[in-house]
């Protein structure tokens, strides 16, 4: 099953809505929030490469209070 990992950095005082949009996102299967230079972390998975790379092009950039991602790909070693 592909999976992606996905850096967020919000708008300021965005953090806490975007967080619970991403919660609640059927794709979704951890959320953390960091400190550093991005706000939160996300686990994502897919049934498929394709959806997985939909879902990241489409549905989470969208998300209002998103300013900047950084998507890492999971591979199988």
């Amino acid at each position: 099953m592909p999976e992606a990992f996905v850096l967020f950095k919000t708008l300021p005082s965005k953090e806490r809505d975007v967080y619970l949009a991403l919660t609640n996102h059927e794709s979704v299967s951890e959320v953390h929030a960091l400190y550093g230079e991005y706000d939160l972390i996300v686990r994502i998975s897919a049934q498929e490469s394709a959806t997985l790379s939909r879902m990241l092009m489409t549905e989470f950039r969208q998300i209002e209070g998103i300013k900047d991602t950084q998507t890492l790909i999971a591979v199988d070693y």
